[in-house]
């Protein structure tokens, strides 16, 4: 009888680590059970080294969206970037979105500048003005060369 309450309680302990342990996994992982309710928006960049799906769309310095996606278009060579913007954010149709880096080494984010003009973007619909990630690469590159 003792024996089976000693099994017991190790097995719910075992069970709550497990569930504990999966819990904080897709928590850090960023993934999201459950869609929020919002809208997508696309945007074409000539590079988006280092942008990656699930990366934060930041818009005044607060994150408003997510990256869904990042797809090659073999007709234009650009990549195409799909964005998730929660409910209630409103982007004008002049809005640009640049790709940055938090910090010198960090991960790579879409930044949103907002418009001017008072047409929204909806569901679906794409943003025309952006500015592709900064390689570090072809920076010290250019430099180096440039010297010679």
């Amino acid at each position: 009888m003792r024996r089976i309450n000693v099994e017991l309680v190790v097995g719910s302990f075992v069970i709550l680590g497990i569930a504990s342990f999966t819990y904080m996994a897709v928590i850090l992982a960023g993934v999201s059970l459950f869609q929020k309710p919002g809208y997508t928006l696309t945007a074409a960049f000539n590079s988006t080294s280092g942008l990656r799906t699930g990366a934060v769309v930041e818009g005044a310095g607060v994150q408003i969206g997510t990256v869904t996606a990042i797809e090659f278009d073999n007709e234009m060579f650009q990549s195409i970037v799909r964005m998730r913007f929660d409910d209630g954010v409103e982007i004008q149709q002049d809005a640009m979105a640049a790709i940055r880096t938090q910090g010198i080494i960090g991960e790579k984010y879409v930044k949103i500048i907002a418009g001017g003009m008072e047409e929204l973007l909806g569901e679906g619909m794409e943003i025309t003005y952006t500015e592709s990630a900064i390689s570090i690469e072809e920076l010290v590159s250019k430099y180096i060369f440039e010297g010679n």
